[in-house]
């Protein structure tokens, strides 16, 4: 039976490499860093890793199992004493994030011939939510605005986020959309598109209008050997 490949949570992780040294970066990340990590942490299933035109500029996506993965004896060795190729490295990047989150409900297009996961873009959008309002954001996500989006073809897959761990921005919810490349529309404008009536009430909140950046799929995923 082969592996899975998306899990039930993420880590979300941003990096902007050193001047000059994009290529040793990419090295590091594509033979080393993120390798290691899916084959040799339980938990994690499978990495893929992108770029965006604004900075930071190289995101990776790892696939975990739940957010326990990141309490394993084995991935908290990697992080607070990491290898020497790995601390060289994160001693020169800069733009760094990180965020965790579990995947509470999700949406994908039937009868497709590939993995919606491995879609050419990714748009991440981020909400910074009070806590008396995450369960009416939710509830108008899932009910009215990803079933929206659904209804364009360019649309492929939806993930509703709830963010347990932040750095550096405290954000609450991440919604990953999954998109056709050289789609005839602006994804990003689509995302924030909200005409609708409940829409139109919920953006007098401060809180309402998300961070949205667009990511260009980078490479291979990786996979967990089965």
């Amino acid at each position: 039976m082969a592996s899975p490949v998306k899990g039930g949570a993420v880590l979300f992780s941003e990096m902007t490499p050193p001047e000059d040294g994009e290529d040793v970066f990419n090295n590091w990340y594509d033979n080393h860093h993120m390798p290691s990590h899916v084959q040799g942490v339980p938990g994690f299933l499978s990495g893929h890793r992108y770029r965006s035109a604004n900075g930071p500029y190289y995101l990776a996506i790892y696939e975990l199992d739940s957010p326990e993965a990141l309490e394993h004896q084995e991935y908290r060795k990697r992080k607070f004493t990491p290898d020497a190729p790995t601390k060289a490295m994160l001693d020169e990047v800069t733009g760094f994030s990180r965020y965790i989150a579990s995947e509470r409900r999700f949406y994908i297009r039937d009868s497709l011939d590939f993995d919606p996961i491995d879609a050419d873009v990714v748009i991440a959008a981020f909400f910074k939510v009070p806590g008396d309002r995450r369960d009416e954001l939710m509830e108008w996500h899932e009910t009215e605005h990803s079933p929206k989006l659904m209804e364009n073809r360019g649309w492929l897959m939806v993930r509703h986020m709830e963010i347990h761990d932040c750095n550096p921005d405290p954000y609450t919810h991440l919604f990953l959309h999954y998109v056709r490349k050289n789609s005839n529309f602006d994804p990003v404008a689509f995302v924030l598109a909200h005409d609708t009536k409940r829409s139109h009430e919920l953006g007098t909140e401060d809180w309402f209008m998300p961070k949205a950046v667009t990511y260009q799929k980078r490479g291979i995923r990786f996979l967990k050997n089965a």
